[in-house]
C-alpha cells in the first residue's frame, strides 16, 4: 500500500512541468482574447518555443502527464456539450448527409494517405481530424494510436494545418453560402457539416445570422458526437499495434474503450436526461477547453520547428484534399436537396 507521503512525492514530481504547461496555456489564452486568432495554435507555437525544457529532468514528467492524461480528460469532458434531443432534432436527411460526409472523408484520408506514402495510423488521424472536429479530434484519435516521436510530430503537424484550414474556412465558407443564397437551415448544414473546429463553426454561422449560427452549431455538435464511435473503431483496429509500442511495464492488454471515452458517453447520457445544469455544463466546457489548451502546450514543448518541417508537404496536401472533399460533398448534397 502506497503511503500518503509517497503519493505526495509522486504528485510533486509532476508539478514543475504541469505548471509550465498551464502558464503557457494561460499566455496563449490571453493573446487570443486580446488580439483574436486560434487559441490552440498560439498554445502550440508558444510551447514549441520552450522545446528545450522537455528534456529537463524536472519538467519532463509534468509535460508527459499533460500531453497524455490531461489531454484525455479534456476530450472526455467534450460530452457535456451534447444532448440526444439536439441530434434527434436534425432529421434523418441532415443526419445522413453528415454521417456520409464523415465516413467518405475518413476513407478519402486512408486511400490518399496510402498514395502519398503515409502509414495507416497517419492517414486515419488526418481523416478523423477533418471529418469530425479538427484539433480536438486529432488529439482524441492520437490518444488511441501507437505512440512514438514520429507519431507525436505528425499529430502536431495535423493540429497546425487543420487549425489554419479551419480558420480560412470560417472566412470563405460564409461567402459561398451568401453567393449561393442558401436559406439559414441549409447554410447552417453547410457550415456545421464542413468546418473543422467548433469555435470557427460558431463564428462563421453567426456572421450570417442567428438562425444559421444556431443550426450550424447543432450540426457541428452532431459531428462531435460521432467522435466516440470513431475512437472506438480506431482503438479496436490499432489495439495490438498500440500494445506492442508500449513499454514492458505497461505491456498488459489495454481496454478496447479508453476511460476518457466512457466519460464522454456518460456526460452525453446525463446531459440528455437534464442532469447537467446550465451552469455546470458551461463550467465543464470551460474545463474541457482548458485541458485541451494545456495539452497542446505540452505537446508543443515535445517538438520543434525543425521537427515539424521534416513532415514535408504531404501532410498538408492530404489535409487540404480532405477538406476540399468534405466541402464539395456536403455542398453537392445541399444543392441536390435544395
Amino acid at each position: 500500500m502506497i503511503s500518503p507521503n509517497s503519493r505526495l512525492q509522486q504528485l510533486q514530481h509532476f508539478v514543475p512541468g504541469a505548471a509550465l504547461s498551464a502558464v503557457i496555456a494561460m499566455a496563449a489564452t490571453l493573446v487570443s482574447k486580446l488580439h483574436g486568432g486560434p487559441q490552440l495554435l498560439y498554445a502550440l507555437f508558444f510551447g514549441v518555443a520552450f522545446h528545450y525544457l522537455s528534456h529537463d529532468a524536472k519538467t519532463r514528467p509534468g509535460i508527459e502527464f499533460c500531453s497524455r492524461t490531461v489531454l484525455r480528460l479534456g476530450v472526455g469532458l467534450l460530452g457535456a456539450r451534447i444532448t440526444a434531443s439536439q441530434i434527434a432534432g436534425l432529421g434523418w436527411s441532415t443526419a445522413a448527409i453528415v454521417i456520409t460526409a464523415v465516413v467518405t472523408t475518413l476513407l478519402c484520408g486512408v486511400l490518399l494517405g496510402r498514395r502519398l506514402g503515409m502509414n495507416r495510423a497517419e492517414s486515419v488521424l488526418s481523416g478523423g481530424s477533418v471529418a469530425i472536429c479538427g484539433a480536438s479530434a486529432a488529439l482524441a484519435i492520437s490518444a488511441v494510436l501507437p505512440r512514438n516521436k514520429e507519431s507525436e510530430r505528425f499529430t502536431l503537424m495535423v493540429v497546425v494545418t487543420v487549425t489554419v484550414l479551419s480558420t480560412l474556412a470560417m472566412v470563405i465558407y460564409p461567402l459561398i453560402a451568401k453567393l449561393l443564397h442558401l436559406p439559414p437551415e441549409l447554410a447552417g448544414l453547410f457550415l456545421g457539416g464542413t468546418i473543422h473546429d467548433v469555435a470557427q463553426v460558431v463564428g462563421a454561422g453567426y456572421m450570417l445570422n442567428p438562425e444559421t449560427g444556431d443550426y450550424a452549431t447543432i450540426v457541428k455538435l452532431f459531428r462531435v458526437s460521432m467522435l466516440a464511435v470513431v475512437v472506438v473503431v480506431v482503438s479496436s483496429l490499432f489495439k495490438r499495434q498500440r500494445e506492442q509500442h508500449e513499454e514492458a511495464s505497461a505491456a498488459a492488454k489495454q481496454p478496447l474503450v479508453p476511460w476518457f471515452l466512457w466519460v464522454f458517453v456518460a456526460l452525453v447520457i446525463i446531459n440528455s436526461m437534464g442532469g447537467v445544469p446550465t451552469v455546470v455544463q458551461t463550467g465543464l466546457n470551460d474545463v474541457s477547453r482548458a485541458c485541451l489548451v494545456v495539452a497542446i502546450a505540452a505537446l508543443g514543448m515535445k517538438t520543434s520547428f525543425m521537427q515539424l518541417a521534416r513532415a514535408g508537404w504531404r501532410p498538408f496536401m492530404l489535409l487540404l484534399v480532405e477538406t476540399l472533399w468534405m466541402a464539395a460533398f456536403v455542398l453537392a448534397a445541399i444543392l441536390l436537396r435544395h
